[in-house]
């Protein structure tokens, strides 16, 4: 008995170098990406921060879900400046206060695009404003004709990171760098494992992608952009896939004060799972805005 009861501790002491090697497998390398549609922290929205007295007012149903995730990437539709006034219905020169943007930097809001048709609104200094008071906040931008990168490093550090680039481009206010812009794309691809590209373009209230976004679209993908994000129409508009580039013409709203119709009070929030540069997960989340620029997620999370 003594002998049998020897080999069987023997046999089983044989199994535990297997179990600990799979207990202590490191994790895969995999990095999450939020781009949600337009966010307009003015106007309305704006109002309503104040009259309620807290900032985080347009976030308070979305917060956990976008610092969830490893890097969050947005499209801001604001000059952000520390004299704001206060604008009403029917202004279309948006700005808000560096208080009130600190709720995107409390939602880990990591980098937004500024490359669209209000960031200059109040002007050159006003955006060289807007760029600082997000950098005093942590958080990068892109829109003119910088390349910002983040990398992020697998936890047990026994393997390089995956670098991740992001460039912003208006088609709104100008169509004539598209050159310079593509130009732009191929030398960041170099510098790069995954590129992120986010255009400004497109008609307002239109359904689906036109000419123009399209064909440049097209021409993206060719110099190097491996994920393309765009924004502006206001409604969410059609997606397609280019060769390996997931393209997303129009996220909608996300958070903004269009609440004359339905299609400008939904939006869609797409989350990309990398495992190193491969995509491994392309998740898509509906939006709708039930109540000025408080946007709330439709799809149970």
């Amino acid at each position: 008995m003594s002998n049998l009861i020897s080999s069987v501790i023997a046999f089983l002491l044989t199994l535990v170098p297997v179990f600990s090697n799979q207990l202590t497998k490191p994790p895969i390398d995999q990095t999450t990406i939020l781009f949600t549609g337009d966010i307009m922290l003015g106007r309305s929205v704006m109002g309503e921060v104040i009259d309620k007295n807290d900032y985080l007012y347009p976030f308070r149903n979305v917060q956990s879900f976008l610092a969830n995730a490893d890097i969050t990437f947005v499209n801001l539709e604001n000059a952000v400046i520390n004299n704001c006034p206060r604008q009403y219905k029917g202004s279309f020169s948006f700005c808000t206060t560096p208080e009130i943007t600190k709720g995107l930097q409390e939602s880990g809001v990591d980098v937004v695009t500024l490359a669209n048709n209000h960031s200059y609104n109040f002007g050159i200094d006003g955006f060289e404003e807007t760029k600082k008071n997000l950098s005093d906040l942590g958080i990068k931008s892109v829109g003119w004709k910088n390349l910002e990168i983040i990398e992020k490093k697998p936890p047990n550090g026994e393997s390089s990171g995956t670098t991740f680039g992001f460039l912003g481009f208006d088609y709104v206010t100008s169509q004539k760098n598209i050159e310079s812009d593509l130009n732009l794309i191929k030398e960041s691809d170099s510098q790069v494992d995954v590129l992120i590209v986010s255009p400004h373009w497109g008609e307002e209230y239109k359904s689906m992608a036109n000419s123009l976004q399209t064909t440049v679209a097209k021409q993206m993908v060719e110099n190097g952009a491996d994920l393309i994000i765009g924004h502006h129409p206001h409604w969410v508009q059609n997606s397609e896939t280019i060769g390996n580039t997931p393209v997303y013409y129009s996220l909608g709203n996300f958070i903004f004060d269009q609440m004359w119709s339905e299609e400008t009070k939904r939006g869609l929030v797409v989350k990309i799972t990398y495992d190193g540069k491969e995509i491994v997960k392309k998740e898509e989340f509906k939006t709708y805005i039930p109540k000025i620029g408080q946007p709330l997620l439709q799809d149970g999370v």
